[in-house]
Order: C-alpha cells, then structure tokens, then sequence
C-alpha cells in the first residue's frame, strides 16, 4: 500500500457524505479536502458497479488534484426491486438530490405487501496521481420502514432499518451510525491496508 497522508481529497460534493468521511479519518491525522472545495468536477458515473463508479472518481480527482484522492460509491439495493436503486441511488433523487421524493419512489414501487429487505453498499477507492487504485467494500443488511424515521445521516438513511437494530440510520446519532455502518464495515478494511501495519 502506498502512502497517502498528509492532504487526501475527497472525491465528493455530496456535504454528508464528506463529513461522515471526515469523522472516520480524524483519528489517523489525515488532513481532507473536499472535491467541492479545490472547484473539481464532478465525473459522470457511467460504471455498472459501485466499485467501477469509485475508482472512476477517485482516479478524476487524484489527477486533477495531483494529490491521493478516496472516492465512495454507495446505495441501497432493495431485493424486491431486483436490486434497484443500486448504483442509481443517487440518481432516483434527481438533480436536486431530493431523497424525500426517492424514499417515496421507494415505497410507491414496493407496494405494501412486498419483501422489505434491502442493504447498504459502501466501496471506497484510494487512488494516486500515476493511476494506482486500491478498493475496499462493505455491507450492511437490513429492511426498510415507512414512514422514514429520524432527521439525522443523509440519502435514504431514514429508511433503513439495519439488521438487529431498533432505530434507522436516520435516528442513530453519529458514532452509533460510524460503528455498523457499510461506509464503516468499507472503511476498517481501509485502515488496516494504510495505517495498521
């Protein structure tokens, strides 16, 4: 594993996302600079994969930037949906990133007799200005609710129900999000590549 501190960019403008991001790097001394901030574009997501779409955008912002760059690429994949938002997640919201009316698409498809588990995938990619990349993916399994329970987290998380859980991501404060989490499960396999020798 390459090094990658001091300054990471994080290759998102997605504000919840990066500061979930933040918080699990703070320990390790990691100064993080937003996509958003350093004025990066942002790619088109034309992989098939969560994988693909990560290392696509981390791979943008590291040769932009010409600094390490870590890219998430997440959904939720509802198995009476055949999978589906999956990689479009984020693209159910619309341009104006309204989860509020992809939580009601979610349910209007579902119908209120359908199988309701779903769960959340999370693949960070670390990339380099010379085009090395290195993944690492989580899961978390769980069912949907409705109505959406909690103001808290971002995207579908008022929703999500994990598994052995009483409270959605929505309703979980931080820490408790940060400890079983998909982002979480993605990230310990990225700390133990770079900071656990």
């Amino acid at each position: 594993m390459k090094a990658i501190g001091p300054k990471l960019v994080i290759a998102t403008h997605n504000a919840g996302k990066l500061r979930e991001i933040q918080e699990l790097l703070a320990p390790h001394g990691i100064d993080c600079v937003g996509a958003a901030e350093l004025g990066l574009p942002e790619p088109e997501e034309t992989a098939g994969t969560f994988t693909g779409n990560a290392e696509l955008k981390a791979l943008a912002a590291a040769r932009s930037a010409g600094l390490p760059a870590l890219a998430d690429d997440s959904g939720l994949s509802v198995d009476a949906l055949g999978g589906a938002p999956g990689v479009f997640s984020a693209r159910w919201a619309g341009p104006k990133k309204d989860f509020a009316m992809a939580m009601q698409r979610v349910e209007r498809q579902l119908g209120p007799d359908a199988d309701r588990r779903a769960h959340f995938t999370s693949v960070l990619a670390l990339a380099w200005p010379d085009g090395h990349v290195e993944s690492f993916e989580g899961k978390v399994e769980g069912r949907l609710v409705w109505p959406p329970r909690g103001d808290r987290g971002f995207g579908y998380d008022p929703i999500f129900l994990p598994e052995g859980r009483s409270h959605t991501f929505g309703e979980m404060d931080p820490a408790g999000k940060h400890e079983i989490s998909h982002r979480a499960v993605a990230f310990r396999q990225l700390i133990a590549a770079c900071f656990q020798r």
